[in-house]
């Protein structure tokens, strides 16, 4: 059975799907990356502002939970964190790259209609056109225990938003918070561009650190 998560696990579990696919040289997640993943501005719904005692706070709960571990690698000081989520060995959630891309997206994003899961995903999954994402929403949401459930469709919108089913019961007929779906402005482009580079950034240098960190083992400089 799912256990009915908080929003902060599921922001956390979102960005290390995301950051997993979207930039494999730089996972698994330090506390700092996954610290900047979740309070991106770009690609969230809603943005967050969370600081780092309640990341490490949310991440002790998930290791509780066995969804994710965090360890020390090889000539690193800095623990890694990485989701253990699904398709792993012994878990029971089993996901095609497709069905992963979409709860990503959902986790992150909040619900979604099918053309926006079919942009969105871009760069975690591909889809052939709006109809298969509609048909793998449609299996996701008869599987025996439900993932996503299909929202009522709201008056003057010509599309029904879908939302995932890892956070508890969900009221079918939720409406948008126009506040967290405004289009962005230049300056906010501007600035999630920057954040963006900034944890690229972040995760060559900390790779640079553990290479640094191995050699000087190899050499007893520590």
């Amino acid at each position: 059975m799912k256990q009915a998560l908080s929003p902060y696990q599921i922001r956390v579990i979102g960005v290390l799907i995301e950051k997993e696919t979207t930039t494999p040289d730089q996972y698994p997640l330090s506390l700092n990356g996954l610290v900047t993943g979740c309070n991106q501005k770009s690609s969230r719904e809603p943005v967050l502002s969370l600081d780092e005692a309640t990341v490490q706070q949310t991440v002790d709960e998930l290791k509780a939970l066995r969804l994710i571990t965090e360890d020390s690698g090889y000539g690193s000081r800095v623990p890694k964190i990485k989701h253990r989520f699904c398709n792993t060995e012994f878990g029971d959630l089993q996901l095609t790259k497709q069905q992963l891309g979409i709860l990503c997206v959902l986790f992150l994003r909040g619900p979604q209609t099918p053309g926006e899961l079919r942009t969105r995903t871009n760069r975690l999954c591909e889809f052939s056109d709006v109809t298969e994402v509609e048909r793998i929403l449609e299996q996701m949401a008869q599987m025996a225990e439900p993932l996503v459930v299909k929202l009522n469709r709201e008056p003057g919108k010509r599309d029904s938003r879908w939302a995932h089913l890892f956070g508890g019961e969900v009221d079918i007929n939720t409406t948008v918070d126009t506040a967290t779906t405004r289009p962005p402005s230049s300056s906010d482009m501007r600035i999630a561009a920057l954040e963006e580079q900034v944890s690229d950034l972040t995760g060559e240098l900390e790779q640079l650190q553990a290479k640094l960190s191995k050699v000087m083992a190899e050499l007893g400089l520590q």
